[in-house]
């Protein structure tokens, strides 16, 4: 190929198509179609530059308005505040609406082994003795003591924003570990139950569990309930690799893990008002009956979260993936 020749050749149509690429204003439908035309075969000569005459220069020159062309024909899509707010009342409830089969029976068993460590704690001295020495029990179960002064112990905008950080990685981790077969997301579970069980079990030993629950209520019925939801979504993802269903099992992981990274952004807006309650409401001076209604208030506020908004964007076929038109074409499989 005589490039000086092709490039005299074609160049009228490079320099028509950068200039359609530069045009501020609307296309009309006629330079639209003569756009698309023209990208098309500035991709050829390019193919063809590339394949005989790979020169630097010229070949370094179409990339770039190929490339700026393709733009200009696919359109670039911009995030909006349009697409946070359909993530708030669409996306993100139909997932937890969706996945609901999964964490709520997570937050059930859950709970049941949290109480099942609390009786066998509580139950049995010599279990107490080898989780401390006596003194030391009695120091963190005592009025005053450690249960009771760890919400106040630190400025309250502090201990809320550390209280959202570490819960927030918590969930992060369920979701994340979920994937390796689920067996680690049950592990961060397990965890969490145990701390909540060990406390249950020695505040009961000292006679002191309606403190407790006073204490734990207002803030950890939304916060455990997020564990609870990052903990079910986690498994999904791992039992999507196991068992995949009539998608194949790329396309499966793919749409749960867009899912679940969802969830994950989610529940870190909904462990910041666990937070803000743990860190404001649980140590004030409220009453402990105010300080639970409010814990119960926002708990009932999530379900309805769930129960209204999501079940509605289900039923419309949402399933707290992204937007169709984010998502590559998938190859139709059989059910």
């Amino acid at each position: 190929m005589d490039l000086d020749v092709f490039v005299t050749a074609h160049r009228a149509e490079w320099d028509r198509l950068d200039a359609l690429v530069r045009r501020k204003r609307r296309l009309s439908g006629a330079e639209a179609d003569e756009l698309i035309t023209l990208y098309q075969r500035a991709t050829t000569h390019l193919s063809l530059l590339q394949s005989t005459a790979p020169d630097p220069t010229v070949t370094g020159r179409l990339t770039s308005l190929v490339a700026r062309a393709r733009s200009a024909v696919t359109g670039a899509r911009k995030a909006s505040w349009r697409d946070a707010a359909r993530f708030f009342t669409t996306s993100f409830p139909a997932a937890l609406y969706r996945l609901r089969r999964w964490w709520i029976p997570t937050a059930v068993l859950s709970t049941v082994v949290a109480a099942l460590i609390g009786w066998w704690i509580a139950a049995h001295p010599e279990v107490q003795s080898s989780i401390g020495a006596p003194e030391a029990l009695r120091e963190m179960t005592k009025p005053g003591g450690q249960y009771e002064t760890y919400y106040s112990s630190h400025p309250a905008a502090a201990f809320a924003a550390q209280v959202w950080t570490n819960n927030a990685q918590a969930a992060a981790l369920c979701l994340v570990l979920g994937a390796f077969l689920c067996v680690p997301a049950l592990w961060v579970l397990f965890q969490n139950m145990l701390n909540v069980g060990v406390g249950i079990g020695l505040m009961s030993s000292a006679g002191r569990l309606d403190t407790f629950l006073g204490l734990i209520l207002p803030h950890g019925l939304l916060e455990l309930t997020a564990v609870f939801v990052a903990g079910g979504v986690g498994l999904k993802l791992g039992w999507t690799v196991v068992d995949p269903g009539p998608r194949t099992r790329r396309d499966a992981l793919a749409a749960e893990g867009r899912a679940a990274l969802g969830v994950a952004v989610g529940l870190a807006a909904v462990l910041l008002v666990s937070g803000a309650i743990e860190g404001f409401v649980t140590p004030s001076g409220l009453p402990t009956w105010l300080r639970i209604a409010i814990g119960v208030v926002a708990e009932l506020a999530f379900l309805a979260y769930v129960y209204g908004p999501g079940r509605r964007a289900v039923r419309a076929g949402e399933s707290g993936d992204i937007d169709s038109s984010d998502r590559a074409a998938a190859v139709p499989t059989a059910a």
